[in-house]
């Protein structure tokens, strides 16, 4: 990793830090924090996503990746069977969005996922025209 996108990385992890912990709800609790729980890491050729989706299927879920910004859309469908009488109910049903914004820019069409006990994994390739180059020194 370059140190420049190190300290962007860690600037970026602090905003969200102080992000947390000045966003209240009504209640005066922090809010609870984004679906689906995600975990983001770089490497020099790659960008890797994780994202936690219990219960959600592969046809559920939708991929799109513009620019430097990924975007997971689900929409699971709801059980048939489902006629149970809940007491409390803390996993997340229902729709959702999440965009984030990645390190550089990926090679699109070479993007995989795999949905795998309930964990999305996403391998992002990092685009050639982003990597760093390897400048010659000439010598007089």
């Amino acid at each position: 990793m370059l140190w420049g996108d190190y300290r962007l990385a860690r600037l970026m992890n602090e905003m969200e830090r102080l992000r947390r912990s000045f966003d209240r709800g009504v209640d005066g609790y922090a809010s609870p924090p984004s679906y689906p729980a995600m975990n983001v890491w770089s490497g020099p050729d790659k960008v890797m996503v994780t994202a936690e989706l219990p219960g959600l299927r592969t046809d559920d879920l939708e991929i799109a990746v513009q620019g430097r910004t990924l975007t997971l859309h689900g929409n699971p469908k709801p059980e048939a069977d489902d006629k149970r009488e809940y007491h409390r109910r803390e996993r997340v049903r229902g729709e959702f969005w999440r965009s984030i914004e990645l390190p550089y820019e990926v090679e699109q069409d070479k993007v995989e996922a795999h949905l795998e006990k309930g964990i999305l994994a996403i391998a992002l390739p990092r685009a050639e025209s982003t990597r760093p180059r390897k400048i010659a020194v000439k010598s007089a």
